[in-house]
This record gives C-alpha cells, structure tokens and sequence, in this order.
C-alpha cells in the first residue's frame, strides 16, 4: 500500500484508491489497441459456438458459477469494500444477489426462451422465437459492482450472447474475478470478458459491426453519448441512468414503517444508489410524526471504518463524490434550506461524509434538479397528495417512486400518476430480479432482469410454417 494521493480516483486510469484512506492500493494495466482487438475478436468467435449450446446445459453452467461465487463471496465482498467503500455486509449482500440472478435464470431460462406459437391464416405453424445476436458490450458503474456486471451478462448469456464487461476504472478488481470464476465454473473461453478499455476503444467497439448491442448504467451525462454512438451505428442501446426517486408519505401512511423504509434505503450503501428513494414528500397531516422518525435513523448512524461491523455508514466513492455532496449540501444551507439533522464533509483521510438530512429545499438550490449521490436526506412537506404528485413528477428523472398510505385506493392513484418505471405501495420496490427494471425521462431507456433482459438484445425472429 503506498502513501495517500492526490490523484483523482475517477480518472480513465483503472486504479484501486482506497476511499477510507485515499490510499492507492492497485493499479491495472489498461488494454493497447491491439488487446482490445483481440478480446473483441474473441468475444465474436466464441458467440459463435456459445449460441449453439443447449439451454439446458447453458443451466448447468449458471449453476455452477453460482455456487463459486457463493464460495468466494467473503473474498469478493472484501474486494467491493475496499474499491468503493461501502460496508462488509452491504458487499458480502451484493454477491448474495449475483448469486440469486445466475440461479434466476438457469432455472427459468428455457420457459423464458421458449417458442411461442400463432395461429395465422395459410400457416400450418407460425413460431416466434428469441436469438442471440452476437456480442454484447456492458458498461458497468463503481457503487454495485458485482450486481451491475452480473445483470448486464447473466441474461445475456443465457439467450447465447457473448459479454464485454467495462467496469468503472475505481473497481475494475472485483469485475475482474469474475472471469477466474466464469473458467472455474466450466465456462467456454471468453464468452464472457472483463475489457480494461479507455473511451476511445469503447466508441470503437460501438462502432463495430461485431458488437451488437450496449448496455449501460451511469451517469446521464455518459447516457447521452453511449446513446448518441450507439444511434448513429444502428445499434440496440439500454441505458439505466440517474435517479431522484420520490417517497410519498400520505395522510393515511402508517408512518413508522414508512420512515423506517425511506430512511434505511437511503442509507443504504452511503446513499450511492440509482435508485434510492432521495425526496422524501410527506404531507402536512403526518409530517412532524414522519420527521422525527426519519432523523432519529440518520442521527443514530455510525460512519467509519467500512471493515468495521459496527459501522452502518462507510466513506463515499472517493474525495471527488464526498466534495461534490458537499458542495450541493453548502448551496442549500447558503440558499436557506433547514438543518434537521446536521452532518457534511468530514475533515481528514478518506471520503467520509456524515449523514445530514435537510428540508425547506427551494427550485433555486441545486440538488432540487441534480442528484445527489450521498446520505443526504431531503424533505418535502405538501399539503395534499395532488400536490405530491405534482411535485414528484417535476423532475428530469423518472427511475423509481414509493408511495405509503393506508388508503388504497388513494395511493394506487398516486402511483399510477408518477412518471416513473416502476413504483412501490407500502415497501420499497427496488429491482427484483424477476421482473423489468428500468426508467423514464432522462433515467434512461430500454429494461434489464426478467424476461426483458433477454428482450433487448434478441433477435425476436418469426419463422412461418405453411
């Protein structure tokens, strides 16, 4: 381990900095021009091969890897804290989750990919039938790196399609020990490969007519570009993007589940999550109970050492994601916005930031429109449900929401007019394996998991049988 640096750990080199530290403790040889040929022309052969290969024995396979990464879960979850911080038992959760998605699919992959007949006129058989296409590009972000490379290759796989993973360059050790595990389990060679690229070779495995398809999740910023690239070379595209997800708290919301929920989701992983419920809308009727409940969590929490089980709250990504919490935190407060938990940047080695929660947020403050990445809980009190929609719905993005009430009949109304991709009543719905995950808006487009994960990148073939 070397002394600490000032590099910033999100540059385009692949480097391990430890966020508690600042320390670097890896760096990673990034792939020449001829490398990522090479792997490119790799991924192409062995989709040819891998597409022919039985579902069934496809299964055995996913059964197999499943059970490695179960075995080096301990190992791997090390490996994500250290890379991106968050605590041990967040990480060794993570791998649990890779673990449940590889079992997901070797047990309902040939009912998923199974034929599907029509009746038409002058057909003795009309078959409509998913294939694989060819090699699919992943690029994959930093805060869930096991559960992010795994939902882009686990479906994919499964319908025949080949993988190169792009991870982040701040956690390119945990994405790489998958490839040991994918030899280990049995795997044919390279159908599924970590690719070390720069943006450069990224934009030109794009452009190339043996990638097929792209799938990313990241910032909007770099969903734009992706998008445009892969647009302009007529290739399918999945984007999950940001998030600034509303939790709705109505007058007839049982309230302590509700603030337990909002809160620990929050929390969850530093609060580095797409799909964390940030604007909490509660309205007046149940907003001074709600209140208390939600900052007696955010008070209570420990921020520390990640390796620590007693630490609830690690460090952010790196001192580049800690200042720029810090930054939208300092322009609320400066704007007016009111303290109900006190927190902020924390002084000294690592990218720590104490958990804070604000309210009295105005359109002037400029995480009311940006998405803050961070254990910063923000509320927002509205006298009625209708204005709680109206609120929810007014930002760019549109990934996920959560409504709680009592009253069913008014929260399916408030669900069914957030703009969203999917939405919770009475729990958090988060990204359940099983079923289509994805945004709206500027979050993103196209879905991941379930059958649509397959969906994206199939060639959806009809054969008519006269």
């Amino acid at each position: 381990m070397t002394t600490p640096t000032a590099v910033d750990p999100a540059s385009r080199v692949y480097r391990t900095v430890n966020p508690a530290t600042g320390q670097v403790v890896r760096e990673f040889v990034p792939l020449s021009g001829d490398e990522a040929e090479a792997l490119l022309a790799r991924a192409h052969a062995a989709y040819l091969t891998w597409r022919q290969t039985p579902v069934a024995e496809r299964a055995k396979l996913f059964l197999r890897f499943a059970e490695l990464v179960e075995a080096s879960a301990d190992e791997l979850a090390r490996l994500v804290t250290l890379e991106m911080g968050k605590p041990l038992a967040q990480s060794k959760g993570e791998a649990s989750i890779a673990v449940a998605m590889f079992r997901y699919y070797a047990q309902h992959g040939e009912e998923l990919l199974a034929d599907e007949e029509t009746v038409l006129p002058g057909f003795t058989k009309a078959i409509t039938r998913r294939e694989p296409v060819g090699v699919v590009l992943g690029i994959e972000p930093w805060n869930a790196p096991l559960y992010q490379a795994m939902r882009a290759t686990a479906p994919n796989l499964m319908l025949g399609n080949t993988v190169l993973l792009k991870p982040s360059e701040v956690s390119a050790g945990s994405t790489l020990f998958f490839d040991h595990l994918f030899a280990e389990a049995g795997f044919p060679a390279d159908v599924y490969q970590t690719a070390l690229v720069s943006t450069a070779q990224v934009s030109a495995y794009i452009a190339d007519p043996r990638v097929r398809g792209v799938t990313m999740t990241g910032s909007d910023r770099a969903g734009s570009a992706v998008g445009e690239q892969a647009g302009r070379n007529i290739k399918p595209v999945v984007l999950e993007l940001g998030g600034s997800d509303a939790f709705v708290v109505l007058d007839s919301a049982d309230v302590d589940k509700a603030a337990a929920t909002a809160s620990s989701c929050r929390l969850a992983l530093g609060g580095q999550v797409c799909v964390s419920p940030k604007r909490v809308i509660v309205t007046e009727a149940v907003a001074d109970e709600f209140i208390a409940k939600y900052t007696e969590t955010f008070a209570g929490v420990k921020v520390g050492d990640p390796f620590d089980p007693e630490t609830t709250v690690g460090p952010l990504s790196s001192a580049t994601a800690a200042d720029t919490l810090q930054e939208q935190y300092k322009d609320a407060l400066d704007k007016g916005a009111t303290v109900l938990v006190p927190g902020g940047r924390v002084d000294g080695p690592g990218a720590f930031f104490t958990p804070a929660v604000i309210a009295g947020i105005t359109p002037d403050m400029r995480i009311y429109t940006e998405e803050a990445f961070g254990p910063l809980g923000m509320i927002y009190r509205v006298p009625d449900a209708d204005a709680a929609v109206t609120l929810a719905n007014s930002t760019k993005y549109g990934l996920g929401g959560t409504v709680y009430g009592e009253d069913l009949d008014e929260a399916r109304r408030v669900a069914s007019q957030l703009d969203t991709g999917a939405v919770g009543i009475n729990n958090y719905f988060g990204a359940p394996i099983e079923i289509p995950f994805g945004g709206t808006k500027s979050s993103g487009v196209g879905r991941e998991l379930g059958k649509s994960g397959m969906d994206q990148f199939a060639n959806i073939k009809t054969y008519g049988i006269a």
